[in-house]
C-alpha cells in the first residue's frame, strides 16, 4: 500500500501576542516520489482563534483535524478540554488507534502536540516542530528563541527554511498562519 505523507510544521510562541504555526508544502508518496509541493497543512480553526499544523499521513491527519474541531465546539473552545477528550476518544476507538498523525495546536494559552495514538503533550518551551524535518527545524527554532529576539513569524519561517535545505521530505515552499493581537 502506498502512503501519502505530509512532512514538517513548527509553531512558536512570544507571549500570548505573537503566536505562528507554519509548514512546508510537500506531500510525498511512498519513500521516492514527490506528488504534490504546494499543500497547505497549517490553517485557523475555531472562529480563527486556533492554530493547527499536521503532519504524518494526509488522510488520518485530515481526519484528526476534523475530529479535534469537533471537540472545540463541544468544549467551548477550551484547547486542553478538546485535546483531552479527543485523547479519550482514540484510545476507546478501535479503528483509530493506528492513525498515523501528529498536530500541534495553538491558541492564546497553550500549544500542544496531538498524535493519533492519543498522546496529547504540552511542550516545556514556547516552540515546537514535528514531521520528517520536524527534528532540524526543532533546532533552528531552539536557537533562535533563545538567542535572538526574532518574532514568532520569523522564527518559524527561517526554521522551516533550515529544514527545507536538509530534509528530503520537506521542501520551501511554506505556508504561514499567525493569530491576530487581541483587541483592547
Amino acid at each position: 500500500m502506498v502512503e501519502f505523507r505530509a512532512t514538517t510544521i513548527c509553531a512558536v510562541r512570544r507571549g500570548k501576542d505573537d503566536i505562528c504555526i507554519g509548514g512546508d508544502g510537500q506531500v510525498t508518496m511512498g519513500e521516492t516520489a514527490i506528488m504534490k509541493a504546494g499543500a497547505k497543512k497549517v490553517e485557523k480553526i475555531y472562529r480563527n482563534s486556533v492554530l493547527v499544523g499536521f503532519a504524518g499521513s494526509v488522510a488520518d491527519a485530515f481526519s484528526l483535524r476534523e475530529k479535534f474541531e469537533k471537540k472545540l465546539e463541544e468544549h467551548g473552545g477550551n484547547l486542553k478540554r478538546a485535546a483531552v477528550a479527543l485523547a479519550q476518544l482514540w484510545r476507546m476507538d478501535k479503528a483509530m488507534r493506528n492513525l498515523e498523525a501528529l498536530m500541534i495546536v495553538a491558541d492564546r494559552e497553550a500549544m500542544l502536540i496531538i498524535s493519533g495514538t492519543g498522546e496529547v503533550i504540552e511542550p516545556d518551551q514556547d516552540f515546537v516542530a514535528i514531521g520528517s524535518g520536524g527534528n532540524y527545524a526543532y533546532a533552528a527554532a531552539n536557537a533562535l528563541f533563545n538567542n535572538t529576539d526574532m518574532g514568532a513569524r520569523e522564527i518559524v519561517e527561517k526554521s522551516l527554511q533550515i529544514a527545507a535545505s536538509i530534509c528530503v521530505y520537506t521542501n520551501s515552499n511554506i505556508s504561514i498562519e499567525t493569530l491576530e493581537k487581541e483587541e483592547a
